[in-house]
């Protein structure tokens, strides 16, 4: 599987597998692809200790690092504002409809302990006052990709990353964006299709790629969305790719950090119980549809707020629900959430995640070679 983005990286195979899981990360390296660690809710504290970790474990191999860049969100006229001042910010129609949620799911309280540990974590830092520091981090390691899942990468990053010999790509979920990442200066563009989990558009990854492709070309672009194995890895690069970048494949692995409840549910699920929701971050993320998103969805409640204010209304909200989510039959179960694409539906068997590399190269191999057969049987 050599292609532009397999020699830029200096990988085996151009999978690139974006994981809030450190392990995760180091597995999929350690396979041959390359792993991108999600690290906007890390504390630079946090990301230091996972970056030293898979330091460690990935004896040199290659891996990245993932943060949102967006330039649309609340105080970013004044370049970011700190959690006290978001919180000034919240509006007191919100904050009750998220007390009514927790009241009548009889979701228990957290204890003063495990509050202020909620208190203390690193929310989403998509400014640049919450997100340099974490910069400052990781550029202090050998990372070899730093990536924008959300909005284009300042130019003062992207010239930061090469002059440290970092590659830097950005995530798009049209072709305006991508043209937009290239014109920056990006050195990889992510197409990535509504499919996918997390924050996504509305074109979906057949359409999308080959229009990003044609678009930005030299420029190469890696396919994002709905792609869990070898046969849609062949798909991606039939459409122009040169590689992939998928994140809810992992979620079932045995190393994923994934809530064991949430876990089965996507062990369960089909590829249609995800929806594309606000109700978590402020922009349109998609995760499992739950009783949590439906209740965002109600046309009498008051609707998400915008990022980073959503985030942080629901921050101790999510905590109280994950808590108590591993009880069955609990209001707490039934309200669990979190992000995943429509390829869940085929996510039915928790593997290791080194085994889902061999296993998406291996039929993708076997695609390429079948198309190769009947291709010499047309020509012959």
């Amino acid at each position: 599987m050599k292609t532009a983005v397999a020699d830029m990286l200096g990988i085996e195979y151009p999978i690139l597998a974006f994981s809030h899981c450190r392990d995760v990360v180091a597995a999929v390296t350690n396979a041959g692809g390359f792993g991108v660690l999600g690290a906007v809710a890390h504390t630079p504290e946090q990301l230091e200790i996972d970056l030293t970790w898979i330091d460690e474990h990935v004896g040199g191999k290659p891996y990245g690092v993932d943060l949102l860049l967006p330039q649309k969100y609340e105080g970013a006229d004044q370049g970011g504002l700190d959690r006290d001042a978001l919180r000034q910010l919240l509006p007191a129609e919100q904050q009750a409809f998220v007390d009514d949620i927790m009241a009548r799911y009889q979701v228990p309280q957290l204890d003063d302990e495990q509050r202020e540990a909620v208190s203390r974590l690193g929310g989403m830092n998509v400014s640049p006052k919450g997100y340099e520091p974490l910069l400052d981090v990781a550029f202090d390691h050998p990372i070899k990709l730093i990536a924008s899942a959300l909005g284009p990468p300042p130019a003062a990053l992207i010239e930061r990353a090469h002059a440290a010999g970092v590659v830097v790509a950005a995530l798009a979920g049209t072709k305006e964006h991508a043209l937009r990442h290239q014109e920056i200066g990006v050195d990889i563009i992510v197409a990535q299709g509504t499919e996918g989990g997390g924050h996504t558009g509305e074109v979906a990854t057949m359409v999308l790629v080959p229009e990003v492709v044609d678009a930005v070309a030299p420029t190469p672009v890696l396919a994002a969305g709905g792609i869990g194995n070898g046969r849609q890895v062949a798909a991606a690069m039939a459409l122009g790719a040169q590689g992939i970048w998928c994140g809810s494949v992992w979620l079932t692995t045995e190393e994923a950090e994934t809530q064991p409840v949430i876990k089965e549910k996507y062990l369960a699920a089909r590829s249609k119980d995800t929806v594309r929701s606000r109700s978590i971050t402020g922009k349109p993320a998609r995760m499992l549809k739950t009783k949590w998103t439906e209740e965002w969805e109600r046309p009498d409640g008051p609707g998400p707020l915008g990022m980073p204010l959503q985030p942080l209304l629901v921050s101790e909200a999510q905590a109280r629900i994950n808590r108590a989510a591993n009880t069955p039959g609990s209001g707490a179960q039934e309200l669990a959430t979190y992000f995943v694409g429509q390829v869940v539906g085929q996510m039915n068997v928790s593997k290791k995640a080194g085994q889902v590399v061999l296993d998406m190269v291996e039929e993708y191999a076997d695609v390429v070679l079948r198309f190769a057969e009947e291709a010499a049987e047309t020509s012959a």
